[in-house]
């Protein structure tokens, strides 16, 4: 008889859901007391040059990803979409314009999903089911009717609470595994935590990646595999892995610190992790508790 080790060894490796947030350097929260939303258009776009990057990091390491993107991109870089879809990842919407969700209310939420996915299934030719909030900003003040909004406007699942403290966003009493925060609305699929010592920490990626030495979020996402079970959510946005970028120095110095902070080995340390474990998109690495959560009524 096998050893309770080998069996455990012999077991396939849990199958972390790989997600980029596309939008571009001047669009961050970071920035958005910084760069008017109206000088946009003015500004010097990189999205498509570093997603294609991301893109072919991705097919070097043969790994399918969900890119959530946003309906600004995919009016501008429709063709880029297209490429998206067509190397084999889902295409999720970022919402339309980076809007904060609980600043910007229910009537104008539905109006930014609805003009998103548009963009991005006009743009990608498949239908959008994901979502992610801009800044993780479902959270208690908008809860209430988020989710039901997602569901109403034909979204099957939403990645947009983060379950821990933070300074510009966080739900810390929100479930770490996925749940359907309203009846009738969608499924939530919450970003990776883990609990040490009492407390909940982030282990999703993002600047916490680039902040904390590699071996440790590796041994983070680890436990989460082995002593939870459970796959992990992995995000990153393609302004991280391009440390060329326009510096803003009018911005507060915590915000440069966090955009800035890491760039130059943020590619480097994703295709490490990329090699160190398994990947897969949302929709597939989540079908079992999409499929054991139902259909929302609005569906």
């Amino acid at each position: 008889m096998p050893s309770r080790q080998a069996t455990a060894e012999a077991s396939p490796p849990v199958v972390n859901a790989m997600t980029v947030d596309v939008e571009d350097w001047f669009q961050v929260q970071a920035f958005a007391g910084t760069i008017a939303r109206e000088s946009w258009e003015t500004l010097p776009r990189r999205v498509e040059a570093n997603t294609d990057r991301i893109l072919a990091l991705f097919a070097e390491a043969r790994v399918r990803a969900t890119f959530f993107a946003l309906g600004w991109v995919a009016e501008r870089h429709p063709a880029l979409i297209r490429r998206i879809v067509a190397a084999g990842h889902e295409l999720a919407s970022h919402g339309h314009g980076h809007e904060l969700v609980h600043a910007i209310g229910p009537n104008r939420f539905r109006a930014d999903l609805a003009r998103a996915r548009a963009a991005l299934e006009d743009a990608g030719g498949v239908r959008v089911l994901g979502y992610r909030a801009p800044t993780f900003s479902i959270g208690p003040a908008s809860a209430p009717w988020a989710h039901a909004i997602l569901a109403e406007t034909g979204h099957l699942y939403s990645s947009s609470v983060f379950p821990i403290r933070h300074d510009l966003y966080g739900a810390p009493d929100a479930p770490r595994g996925p749940h359907r925060p309203d009846p009738s609305g969608v499924v939530e699929l919450p970003m990776t935590t883990l609990r040490v010592g009492g407390r909940t920490l982030p282990c999703s990626g993002g600047g916490w990646f680039r902040l904390v030495p590699y071996a440790l979020f590796r041994q983070g996402l680890r436990r989460v595999n082995r002593s939870e079970g459970r796959p992990g959510i992995f995000y990153f946005h393609p302004w991280e892995i391009d440390p060329a970028q326009p510096r803003v120095a009018a911005a507060p110095a915590l915000s440069r610190f966090r955009h800035y902070t890491g760039l130059a080995s943020m590619a480097g340390r994703v295709a490490r992790l990329l090699s160190d474990f398994a990947w897969g998109r949302m929709d597939e690495v989540f079908s079992d508790a999409l499929a054991t959560h139902g259909h929302p009524a609005h569906a």
